[in-house]
């Protein structure tokens, strides 16, 4: 079985332990490192040679707060998923760190349910948005300096290409869209790359921001699918 490699990114120990302990009774999950700050984290990160699949990343930290580390890490280690874990849980703070790279939001009084659902879901798809997130991004809300790269033109995108991007919007895998349209997953990757492409977005997280600010699937038919 392969096991989604997790670092845990908080400065509260007890906390962080109580995660940790949690997590770690799910078979198909690793806790590789544990972190009490940003610096922490970016310095394993810069001298390990095991990366994790998935940071949960908590944002008032000393040091190097959340944010900030988001930011270094998208950057340098964009394979690498974010899932914000924190107790803010108002719209500026989600607008933002979505903004920087997070691929998924969830507050600390969250399930174990909802967070393992979020882990895995992250893990499969690179991105896990709820609704409540899916709204904020809609609203384009709190976004520092953000600027949409380019609009759609009608012809911009062709049918297929729509057809996929609503599908990826909706949470589908590729073998799940391959087999929707019935076509092969080679050719579903070649439809999402070229997507990635036209609309300079770094992932599938980006593909759906994109989407959802440009208005190219309407967002009731993204919540089909949640």
């Amino acid at each position: 079985m392969e096991k989604i490699k997790i670092i845990l990114a908080d400065d509260e120990i007890l906390f962080r332990k109580g995660i940790a302990f949690m997590l770690q009774r799910e078979q198909n999950i690793q806790i590789i490192f544990e972190a009490s700050n940003g610096s922490e984290l970016t310095s394993y990160l810069s001298e390990s040679s095991i990366h994790p699949d998935i940071i949960l990343m908590d944002l008032k930290m000393p040091l190097l707060n959340g944010v900030e580390a988001t930011k270094i890490i998208h950057e340098t280690y964009p394979d690498i998923k974010i899932i914000a874990l924190t107790s803010y849980n108002t719209r500026s703070f989600i607008a933002n760190m979505i903004h920087v790279g997070a691929s998924s939001y969830l507050v600390k009084n969250a399930t174990p349910a909802e967070m393992l659902e979020t882990i895995n879901e992250v893990f499969k798809k690179g991105f896990y948005y709820s609704e409540c997130v899916l709204e904020v991004i809609n609203d384009g809300i709190a976004i520092k300096d953000y600027r949409i790269k380019s609009y759609f033109d009608d012809d911009y995108l062709t049918s297929r290409e729509k057809e996929i991007l609503e599908l990826i919007c909706q949470q589908y895998s590729t073998s799940e869209i391959a087999e929707k349209l019935f076509i092969s997953p080679r050719t579903v990757d070649g439809h999402r790359n070229n997507l990635l492409l036209k609309t300079e977005s770094k992932n599938i997280a980006g593909l759906v921001v994109y989407a959802i600010q440009n208005k190219v699937i309407p967002i009731k038919n993204i919540l089909k699918r949640i």
